[in-house]
C-alpha cells in the first residue's frame, strides 16, 4: 500500500514526456553580459567573469544611474537583466517594472497586482519579495498572497496565474521561483502561523500543478521513498516524520521554504532548505520533527527526495533552514567532488556531498556560536549546551546569551563564492538573544509563535551586529573578517576583477579585496541595504546594480514603523540605533567607471 500511494503521488509527473532543460535559459545563464537568474545560475555562486571593473579601479566608481519603485518597505533580491531588458521588481504590493537599458531605462511596462492588503499582518517579518525569474520567454512572479502569475517578458500580459496556498490560513511567500526544464518550481511562508509548508512544481506553459512536496507528514505527501531516499547514507524508513511528532501536530507543523533554490542538471535534483517547526516552545511539541532544518535533494521531475539531512533536529531557537545552498566542484582528499555549502542559521558552515547528501564539514563560521560546542559527523547532530536549551530551561524562564540570536549568525542574505580563491563570502550577523517560551493555541491565520526574544550585539567582540567574512569550505575556516556595525544583511557578489561586493543595512555598497578583505569602495545609497548586489555588461560597459530600501527582519522597525522593543519577533530593540543612519526608500542604484575605463 505504501508503494501504491507513493507512485499515486508522482503518477502524473511520471506520465509527463521528459523535457529537454530549458536550453535558452541555461545559455543566458553563461553569458555574464546578462543576469537571468536571481543567483546568477542554477550553482547560486552569485559569480561573475566581467572584470572591467576590478580591484585596482573600482575606487573610481561612479552612479551611473538611478531608479525609484515607489514602494517603502524592504527591498530584497536583485534586478533581472535579459538582453537589453531589465525586470525589478519590488515588496508587497509586488509591482513589476520591464526597463529598456537601449532607451534610458524607459519603463516599457508595468504589472502591479491587485492584492488583499490583510496579507500584510500575515507576513511574518515584512512584505520583503526575493525576486523574478525568468524562462521560455516569460517572466515568473511569486506574489506575497502565494499567487503564482507567468507574464509576457516583452508586453507584461499574464499568461497564467495560479494560487499556490490559502493567506487566512497564515500562508504567504516572500521567495523567488526555480524555472527548471518544463517547470516552475515554488515554495511558501508561514511557520509563524502552523501552516503545513511544501514546494510545488507547476507547468511552465500553463500553471498546471504536476507535483507537490510536504516537510513533514506521511511519507506518500512528503515524496519520500523511505527505502531509497537516504539520510547521512542510510535509508530513512517507514514513517520517518511521523514517527518524530507527538499526535498530529505535523499537521501544523511548519517546515517553511521561502529561501532560495540551486539546481544540478547533471544530477537532475534541486537543493533547498525547510524552516523551523511549529511553534516557537519546543516543550509543546516533543521529538526531532522531521523534516524541519532539514537540507533537500530532490528529483525536479518527480519531487521525489534522493536524500535529506536535518541540521538543528527539534529546534529550540527558531534557526531556520532556508539559507541558500551554494553548489561547487572541489578537490577532497584529492579527489574532484561535487559539494553543495550551507551557511546554516544556527551558525554552523556545512559542506556536503551534494550526490549522496555525506557530510563533510560542519564548523562555526561565527565564534560567538555557544548553543552547541560542535556537530557529531557520524550521527549529523548537534552537540548542545544545556545552558543555552530551551527545552531543559522550560516554559515562561527566559534563557539568556543565546549565540546566535533567532535571525542567525546569517539570515536570507545570499553568500558568493569565487572559482578564483576557492572562497565564500558571507554576509553575517553578529548577535545574541534572550529567549523565552510559552503556552501558545493554533487558531488558523493567527500567530502560532509561543516565544518573546530580545536581541543585542554579540558582547566580548568588536561591539558591531554584523561581519563579512571570507569562507574556505572544505576546510571549514574563516580566511578573514571584517566587521560592521549592524549585520550584513545584503547578498554578496564576487566577479573576476578579485573583488567583492555586498551591502550594509545602513545603506553603504561596499567593494573589498577577495584576497585579503581590504575595503576598496563604499557608497550611502539613499536607504539600507537588504538587496544582492548584481552585474551585467550593456554595450560594453560593465555595470554593478543594487535594490537600496531598509527592512527585513533586522529592519523591521523601521519598515512597519514599530517601537516596543521585543516587537519584530525581538529584532526592534535590537537594531533601534538603526534609525540614527538611515530611512525609507526603495531604489535601484547602478553603478559604472566613468567615461573609457
Amino acid at each position: 500500500m505504501r508503494k501504491m500511494l507513493l507512485l499515486a503521488s508522482v503518477a502524473y509527473a511520471a506520465t509527463m514526456l521528459p523535457a529537454a532543460a530549458n536550453d535558452g535559459l541555461q545559455q543566458m545563464m553563461k553569458d555574464d553580459k546578462q543576469w537571468a537568474f536571481p543567483g546568477k545560475d542554477y550553482t547560486n555562486q552569485r559569480y561573475s567573469t566581467l572584470d572591467q571593473i576590478n580591484s585596482k579601479n573600482v575606487k573610481n566608481l561612479q552612479v551611473a544611474w538611478t531608479f525609484s519603485t515607489g514602494v517603502l518597505r524592504g527591498h530584497e533580491g536583485a534586478p533581472l537583466v535579459i538582453g537589453n531588458m531589465m525586470y525589478v521588481h519590488t515588496p508587497f504590493p509586488n509591482i513589476v517594472y520591464a526597463l529598456d537599458l537601449d532607451q534610458q531605462s524607459k519603463i516599457v511596462w508595468k504589472y502591479e497586482p491587485k492584492q488583499d492588503p490583510a496579507v500584510i499582518p500575515v507576513m511574518c517579518c515584512d512584505t520583503v519579495n526575493r525576486g523574478l525569474a525568468y524562462a521560455d520567454g516569460a517572466i515568473i512572479l511569486h506574489q506575497a498572497d502565494t499567487t503564482v502569475v507567468s507574464l509576457d517578458a516583452k508586453t507584461g500580459k499574464v499568461n497564467w496565474s495560479v494560487k499556490n496556498d490559502d493567506p487566512s490560513k497564515g500562508a504567504t511567500n516572500t521567495a523567488t521561483v526555480l524555472p527548471v526544464k518544463d517547470k516552475v518550481i515554488v515554495g511558501v511562508s508561514g511557520g509563524e502561523f502552523g501552516v503545513r509548508c511544501h514546494v510545488t512544481a507547476y507547468n511552465l506553459k500553463d500553471g498546471k500543478q504536476v507535483w507537490r512536496g510536504y516537510s513533514m507528514g506521511p511519507d506518500n505527501e512528503m515524496l519520500i521513498d523511505p527505502e531509497k531516499t537516504t539520510s547521512l547514507g542510510q535509508p530513512v524508513g517507514k514513517d520517518s516524520s511521523l514517527k518524530t511528532w507527538e499526535g498530529d501536530q505535523w499537521k501544523t507543523g511548519g517546515g517553511c521554504t521561502w529561501g532560495w533554490y540551486s539546481y544540478d542538471p547533471k544530477l537532475n535534483l534541486m537543493y533547498y532548505g525547510s524552516g523551523n517547526p511549529s511553534t516557537w516552545n519546543p516543550k509543546q511539541r516533543p521529538g526531532d520533527n522531521k523534516w524541519s532544518m532539514t537540507v533537500w535533494a530532490r528529483d525536479v521531475d518527480t519531487g521525489v527526495a534522493k536524500w535529506v539531512y536535518q541540521m538543528t533536529p527539534h529546534d529550540e531557537w527558531d534557526f531556520d533552514g532556508i539559507n541558500e545552498m551554494i553548489l561547487t566542484d572541489q578537490k577532497v582528499d584529492g579527489k574532484e567532488t561535487p559539494l553543495l555549502t550551507h551557511f546554516d542559521r544556527n551558525g554552523f558552515g556545512y559542506t556536503l556531498n551534494r550526490e549522496n547528501g555525506a557530510l563533510l564539514v560542519a564548523e562555526k563560521f561565527d565564534p560567538a556560536v555557544n548553543w552547541a560546542t560542535k556537530v557529531d559527523m557520524k550521527t549529523g547532530r548537534p552537540e548542545g549546551v544545556a545552558k543555552y536549551s530551551t527545552e531543559q530551561n522550560g516554559e515562561d524562564v527566559n534563557s539568556k546569551g543565546i549565540c546566535p540570536a533567532a535571525l542567525g549568525s546569517k539570515d536570507q542574505q545570499p553568500a558568493a563564492y569565487s572559482p578564483k580563491t576557492n572562497l565564500f563570502y558571507v554576509p553575517t550577523n553578529h548577535v545574541c538573544m534572550d529567549y523565552e517560551p510559552f503556552k501558545v493555541s493554533y487558531t488558523p491565520g493567527q500567530p502560532y509563535v509561543g516565544a518573546t526574544l530580545s536581541m543585542y550585539p554579540a558582547p566580548n567582540s568588536h561591539g558591531g551586529m554584523g561581519n563579512f567574512i571570507a569562507w574556505d569550505g572544505v576546510k571549514g575556516k574563516i580566511v578573514w573578517s571584517d566587521p560592521e556595525q549592524f549585520s550584513a544583511w545584503g547578498g554578496a557578489l564576487a566577479t573576476a576583477g578579485d573583488i567583492v561586493f555586498y551591502g550594509t543595512l545602513e545603506g553603504y555598497l561596499k567593494a573589498v579585496d577577495a584576497k585579503t578583505g581590504k575595503e576598496l569602495y563604499k557608497f550611502k545609497t539613499p536607504s539600507g541595504i537588504i538587496g544582492n548586489v548584481m552585474t551585467y555588461e550593456h554595450k560594453g560597459k560593465q555595470f554593478i546594480g543594487i535594490l537600496s530600501g531598509v527592512g527585513g527582519w533586522a529592519g523591521i522597525g523601521l519598515a512597519a514603523g514599530l517601537t516596543d522593543p521585543n516587537a519584530g519577533l525581538g529584532a526592534v530593540g535590537g537594531y533601534a540605533a538603526l534609525s540614527s543612519y538611515t530611512n525609507l526608500g526603495g531604489q535601484l542604484t547602478v553603478f559604472s567607471l566613468p567615461g573609457n575605463q
